[in-house]
Order: structure tokens, then sequence, then C-alpha cells
């Protein structure tokens, strides 16, 4: 959150692509030296999918390659493609061929160091290449696949740190594979062990089919290989609806029938820091001033129930030493005294109220680069924590403070410095402070809900290596995690589980955002990979109080809206939710001071709407 008024626009997804090594064994013969293939048989035919490239990459997946109209050795197009870095520019589709049967793979290229081969053949890997080719020169090889292969990989390259190349009229010629159908799809699931958060599933085996995939309230959450399964992360007393599909190289069946579970209640309510069934969070703005004035602690209304400290701020961006330097008089006109604010902050706590410190905020980068800083921030944060006898800690990590390394691309098991050593600092302050120590995060969406799409640098590179950054921290802090309010402000357009794009300015915002931290999603996009929903206690949403305080405020009329169809599934609009939370814990602002500015606006509409 912004000191002033926050308004940087959504993060630029860095135009520096990251360099992807792609490994290819290769026998260096002859230069030039190609293996030349005998002629097809009558009935075999060509297995590539637009090895001319008149349809453009159709069928082809490539690192670093475009089609152009010249040089082209038939037809309109060509590939060109260039390598860079450890990238060689490799381009490649996968055929489906029958087992122990004879290949002839060919094709035309220009460059030098130009690579054209096959994988996955089930017996050896073949390839053809040539040092220099300054006009079009034909490559060819012959493999024969393995008694069990059905699919190879063929694939162009060119050479680390040479020029571009480009290839041409690429064939594979041998017996098609047999045409393989869709798997009919299974009967409905049986509902097995039911718990608070889990649900147990079996299914008969479908003939065919080398996997399945399971649906929750119509949304894919898992891939098994096998016929059983359990779905995690469910919320104590509701109800699910759950089908199943079986998988193969061709495609997905339909769906099963539905089978509807209602999980257990959890025990004693889940929520061992006693806050009200509908909570109120907001930002206090005390360690700073800006146009929206100073607001003692003392003056702070009932209405709110957790109150976040802005901001503790680090001696530098990797030191991990947090100091948290209240306002001067100088800057502050009106600042109470340390003795009376501490006051205040105890009789708060004797209203049931939590005060927490929050670390971060725009200009307070944090990044815990080595179990040094790691161990500082735990000490230092503790010492702040212990001075005004808080309840807690809020993370409101932005800007650079969290970032994936290129090689950390699971969210379960995260590997880079900066995630891990936060995530174990987190972990010791709530064992320090035990079950009552509340824990809150406040990311922005580019960190959360972005990596439906995107997910660190991406399978290729390229990308920002911020985009889902939170997601492993969330992750693996959930059962320990009191509220995670993300950001829905100063947000570009954020794709939903519609596959729409999504804009601030409006409740469908605020849905479609919440929705996913709710049902949960698939990683980049991959269904083998998702991130589990939170239980909706754990779940506010997170709103400027005014058009001051930040972009994509909203009236409380749309305000209210989104809760009706958060928590009733009425005044929805155009998009359609997973599911309905009357759970839902409550609403976050940036900040107490703009809501004081604007008149209490949004408190008074959080309080008119929850009673």
């Amino acid at each position: 959150m912004d000191r002033a008024r926050p308004v940087p626009g959504p993060v630029r997804r860095s135009a520096r692509r990251s360099v992807l090594a792609v490994c290819t064994a290769t026998v260096l013969a002859v230069p030039g030296m190609t293996a030349l293939s005998s002629a097809a048989r009558a009935a075999d035919a060509d297995l590539a999918r637009n090895g001319g490239f008149e349809a453009g990459l159709d069928g082809w997946s490539c690192t670093a390659g475009s089609v152009v109209n010249s040089p082209v050795r038939s037809g309109a197009s060509a590939l060109r493609a260039t390598p860079a870095g450890s990238d060689n520019a490799q381009c490649a589709q996968t055929v489906t061929v029958k087992p122990d049967s004879q290949y002839t793979l060919a094709g035309h290229v220009r460059g030098s160091y130009v690579y054209l081969g096959a994988g996955g053949t089930g017996t050896t890997d073949v390839s053809a290449w040539t040092q220099s080719a300054p006009d079009w020169q034909r490559l060819a090889t012959t493999f024969r696949t393995g008694p069990n292969t059905t699919q190879v990989t063929i694939y162009t390259h060119g050479w680390y740190g040479t020029g571009a190349y480009h290839a041409d009229d690429i064939s594979l010629v041998g017996p098609g594979g047999d045409a393989v159908q869709p798997p009919a799809a299974p009967t409905a699931p049986t509902v097995g062990t039911v718990t608070s958060t889990g649900v147990g599933l079996s299914w008969p085996a479908v003939p065919g089919a080398t996997g399945y995939a399971v649906y929750r309230n119509g949304t894919k959450v898992q891939t098994p290989t096998g016929t059983s399964t359990t779905v995690t992360g469910l919320t104590p007393s509701t109800a699910y609806s759950f089908q199943v599909t079986a998988v193969n190289a061709a495609g997905e069946s339909a769906k099963s029938p539905v089978v509807t579970a209602t999980t257990a209640a959890g025990p004693g309510g889940g929520d061992p820091v006693d806050l009200p069934a509908h909570a109120l969070v907001g930002y206090l703005h005390a360690s700073f001033a800006n146009g929206s004035g100073y607001t003692r602690m003392a003056d702070v209304p009932d209405s709110w129930d957790v109150i976040d400290l802005a901001f503790g701020e680090p001696t530098s961006v990797t030191s991990g030493d947090i100091r948290f330097d209240r306002c001067p008089a100088a800057e502050c006109p009106g600042v109470e005294s340390d003795a009376e604010f501490k006051a205040a902050i105890k009789a708060k706590q004797a209203a049931g109220k939590k005060v927490l410190i929050s670390i971060g905020g725009q200009n307070g980068q944090v990044q815990l680069t080595t179990t040094a800083a790691r161990d500082t921030f735990v000490s230092s944060v503790s010492k702040i924590i212990d001075t005004y006898g808080l309840d807690g800690l809020d993370i409101d990590f932005e800007g650079h403070s969290l970032s994936l390394n290129a090689d950390d691309t699971d969210f379960k098991n995260p590997k880079t410095p900066v995630i891990v050593n936060l995530i174990s600092a987190l972990k010791t302050l709530k064992a320090k402070y035990g079950d009552d120590f509340v824990l809150t995060m406040a990311p922005e969406t580019f960190f959360v809900q972005l990596g439906y799409q995107y997910y660190g640098t991406g399978k290729w590179g390229g990308q920002d290596p911020r985009a889902g950054a939170y997601l492993p921290v969330i992750h693996a802090l959930r059962d320990d995690l009191t509220l995670l309010h993300v950001q829905d402000y100063n947000s570009g357009p954020i794709m939903g589980l519609d596959n729409q794009y999504h804009s601030m300015g409006g409740a469908d915002f605020h849905i479609a955002m919440t929705d996913m931290l709710l049902t949960g999603f698939p990683v980049a996009g991959d269904a083998a990979n998702v991130f589990p929903p939170l239980r909706p206690d754990q779940v506010a949403i997170g709103m400027p109080a005014t058009t001051n305080a930040g972009n994509g405020h909203v009236p409380s009329s749309e305000t209210n809206k989104a809760l009706d169809c958060l928590t009733k599934k009425t005044n929805c609009g155009s998009y359609a939710t997973h599911g309905t939370w009357p759970a839902l814990r409550g609403l976050m602002t940036w900040s107490i001071n703009w809501d004081r500015f604007g008149g209490w606006e949004f408190s008074k509409n959080f309080d008119g709407y929850f009673g």
C-alpha cells in the first residue's frame, strides 16, 4: 500500500527473455553428412503436421521461432528461429506412430549448425545436422520405433550463440498410428471418507483411459492416474458436487454423473484467534503522514476489528532488520506519546480488537536472501510485537520483495531463498507466540490471481519472475494463516476462472478475484498443479476506502453487490461463482485514515450490511 496516493498500473512484464537450456543428444559426425532414407513404402504417409509452415506455427512448439515469407524452399512460408544465449531455438511437435515400425524424417534447412532429429523413439534417438548451409540443404535420417512406442517427438534447432536458421518442408514418412478415441465417461464416483476438509472418491476403471480428472463444483481440481483420490482443502460444513472424466492421448471424456458430499463440522470452529464472524480490517497510518491526516489510535472507531499499523520497514532491502518508527510530531501534529499509544492499543484489545504490525508497504522492500536475514527478521519483528504488546503480524510485501528463480516452478515445493526464508521466519514467529498469534497477508493481484495464467518466468522464460510469487508462501502457511486480503486495487486486468479478463471499477472484479481464492485454480493453467481453495473465514476482500486512497475504488452499492453474490449468490451480474460462502470473513481497506477523510463511509456501510 502507498503512503500517499498509490497510482502504479499493472506490473510490467520484463521484456528481457530469460534463457532456457534445451539439451538435445546428438552425434557429431562429419560436417554436412546425413543419413539418407530408402524409398517410402506405398502404405506410408507423411505424418508431420504443417511441415511447410504454411499455417504458421500450428502444430509446433517453438522457443524462439517465427514464420517468414522469405527465404522459402516451397510454398509461401518457412520457419526462422534464432538461438540466443543458452537457448538453441528448438521447434518440436509430437506425432502418433506405430510400434516396431520404420520411419524416415527429412527436411530442408539453411544456416550454420542446424539439426533435425527425433526423440522418444523407444530405440535409438536420431538426428542429422549440417555445419553450414548457405542455401537450402536436405537433411534426413531414419529410425525404428520400439515395441511399445506410440508417439515420437520430431524437432529442429540451431546451435547456441549462432545466427538464425531456416527450415522448411519437414516430413515424417511411415505408417500412421492407430487412431485413438477419447474414452467413455466414467460412472458416477462413490463418496468414501468425509472429513471437515476432505472428501474421498473412487470410481470403476474406464477401458482405454490413461488417467482421470476430478471436478469440484465444475472446476477441475485433480488429475489422478488411478481410480481413487481425496479432494482436500475444503471448507467445514459445506456441500460440494463432484464429477470425474477419463483421459487419454485423444482427449477427455464427457463428465460422469454428479455426486454430492457435505464436509463435517470443523473442530472448535477453526478460529483460534477469536475474530467476529464478519470482520473489518483497516490500515492505520502510524509511521507517516499524507493527505488523509493523522488519526490517533484512541480515535479509531469500534467498527474496526483488525487494525494494522503501517508500516514496519527494513533498514535495507536485504538486512531483514525491521524497524517501526512512529510518526514524529513535526510531521503528524497531534500525535500521541508512546505511553498514550500503548495504552490505546491495550484498550482496543480489551474491547476484542486485534492490533498488528504491518511489514512492507510500497516503500518497504524486504528480501530475506540469507538465513542470517531471516533470523534478524524474526528477532526484530518480535521486538516490535513485544514492545507494543501486539497481537500479530501482517505481511504487505510489494514491488520486488518476492520473486521466483527460473528453476522454481512448483509452488508446493519452493526453493527460491527469499520465499523459503520468509516461510521459515513466519512459521518461527507463529510457533513462538502460539495459536493466538494473528497472521495476515495483503498481496497484490499480480502475486496471487495472476498465477492462474503465469507463474514465475514460465516454462520458456521471459515472464516477470514475480508473477504468482505469493502462492508458495500462502500455501505453506495456509494452516497458520488467519486472513488473506488481496489488494483488489492498483491492478491491471486479471483473468478469472471464466477465462475472461476482469478489470477494476465494479463488483465483477471483486467477485471474480475472490471466487478464485475460494475455489482454487490450476497454477499457470496446469490442471495437475492446483492451488487449493482457502477457507472462507480466511478471506477478506481488499478495497480502497475512497477515490483518494487508490485506483479501483467502488461505491458502496458495488461493494454490497460483491458481498451479495459471494455470500448469498444474488446480484452476481455476468460472472458465475463456483460456490456460495456465507462465512466469508469480511473486508479490508486502505485505509482507516482515508475512511475518516471520506466521512467514514466505508466502515459505516460495512456495519450497515452485516448489522
